[in-house]
This record gives C-alpha cells, sequence and structure tokens, in this order.
C-alpha cells in the first residue's frame, strides 16, 4: 500500500538564474521520475498491478490548474481514486455552451467510469479570480484566458453587487465561483440524470493555501462550513440512514 505523504518533497532551485532554470527543472523532474521508479513503486508493485489494466475512480475532482493545488495530496488519495480535471479558475461551461475538453471529462467520468461524487475545489490566492476581479484589461493579452473567464461572469456580478472592501473581492470571488460552477455542472445531462437517481453528489470546496485547510459548501445553509462541520453533517446523515 502506498504511504500517505508526510512531508512536502525537497524544492527545486530558485529561478533567479532563469537562463539555468530549464535543464535544472527538467533535470529536477526527471530525478523525481528516478526516485519514484526505484523507492516508491517497488513498494506499491500490488497496487499499480491491479490499475493497470482499469481504472474505477469514486471521485471526479475538479479544480484549478494552479500548481500550488495538489489533489491527491489535499485529500491523501492513492493512485485510482480521483479523476482529476484542472483548469484555469476550476471552470465548468453550463452544457452547450462551451462542449470540450472540461464537458467530456464530466461525462466521460459520470457515465463510463461512474464516479459516485464530484469536487469543485476553488482556492484563496486564485489568479483566475484576480483577473476576473480586475476586469477584462488585466487579461488583454491573453484572449484565450479571457475568453475562458466569462464563464466565471455571473459569480464577479453576484459579488459586485455587496459593497465589499478590496481585500474582500477576491476571496468572495473564489467561494462565489465555486457555488457558480456546482450550479453549471447540473446543466449537464449526465449529471442531471445521476442526481435526479440520488446516484451521484455534488460538493464545493475552497483549499486555503496558507493554512492547510478545506471549507465545504452546504447548499442547504447556503455557506462554507468548517472542515469538521462539514464531516459532523454528514456523519448526521449517514447515521440518518
Amino acid at each position: 500500500m502506498i504511504k500517505r505523504a508526510t512531508s512536502l518533497p525537497e524544492q527545486p532551485h530558485s529561478h533567479d538564474d532563469h537562463s539555468d532554470s530549464c535543464g535544472c527543472d527538467l533535470l529536477h523532474l526527471l530525478d523525481g521520475v528516478d526516485t519514484f521508479t526505484h523507492r516508491v513503486f517497488p513498494g506499491s508493485k500490488e497496487l499499480f498491478r491491479g490499475l493497470a489494466n482499469n481504472q474505477a475512480p469514486h471521485t471526479l475532482f475538479i479544480t484549478c490548474a494552479d500548481s500550488r493545488v495538489s489533489p491527491e495530496m489535499i485529500t491523501q488519495a492513492r493512485p485510482g481514486e480521483l479523476f482529476v480535471c484542472r483548469n484555469i479558475g476550476n471552470l465548468v461551461p453550463a452544457y452547450g455552451e462551451m462542449l470540450g475538453g472540461v464537458s467530456a471529462v464530466v461525462e466521460f467520468a459520470v457515465i463510463a467510469l461512474d464516479v459516485r461524487q464530484i469536487v469543485v475545489c476553488g482556492h484563496t490566492d486564485c489568479g483566475a479570480m484576480k483577473g476576473l476581479a480586475s476586469g477584462a484589461q488585466a487579461t488583454a493579452d491573453m484572449p484565450t484566458v479571457q475568453a475562458w473567464l466569462r464563464n466565471a461572469e455571473a459569480a464577479r456580478s453576484v459579488v459586485q453587487t455587496r459593497g465589499l472592501s478590496e481585500d474582500q473581492i477576491v476571496p468572495a470571488l473564489v467561494e462565489e465561483n465555486v457555488r457558480l460552477q456546482l450550479t453549471h455542472l447540473r446543466t449537464h445531462p449526465a449529471v442531471a440524470a445521476r442526481v435526479a437517481q440520488g446516484r451521484l453528489a455534488l460538493q464545493g470546496w475552497v483549499y486555503d493555501i496558507g493554512h492547510g485547510k478545506v471549507s465545504v459548501f452546504d447548499e442547504s445553509l447556503g455557506h462554507f462550513q468548517t472542515l469538521g462541520e462539514a464531516r459532523a453533517r454528514l456523519l448526521r446523515k449517514r447515521a440518518a440512514g
């Protein structure tokens, strides 16, 4: 069995000398693969042998492409447990709006892999939400990013009505965006059908990078809860049967 992570791997060198950084970064990655092949893999051969020809993940985990967000580390999940979809801003276009990679991932995960839950996970200090908050000018030189962020425009409209201070806007956008993407998810036929059948659960998270904590959206109450509150709620629900 793979051991759960107890510490972070050693960080690579600083990026001060860009002329040398590409080669060093690639070497760092190759060194990591070598460590995996010769130190990690041998102790988990049975696990990977079972995964070699099929997968049966229990969760579709939709999160941001931000390098600081590591789904498997945050959840301490083993290989084969999470089907991960990462993109700028952890967005899920409403069905029919931008049929493409994300829509295909959702459809495949729900129908072909029969996942039991979907988690949409935002995070603090999100660059996509900063860009959204700053307006079109912030992404003027990135037209593809600008077009993609339209999938979160409704979240910005909601947050703008609240009269928040400048330092409150991005955290509020992070949370409102998670709520919006859960709404978008429900427009996907495969998701709507499985939710109606009670075969699929949806959940929204916000990961706090600086504190290593996750808050969980409670749709019945309309706000985010601490991890402890969310776990207690799910345990009560399970006990009620």
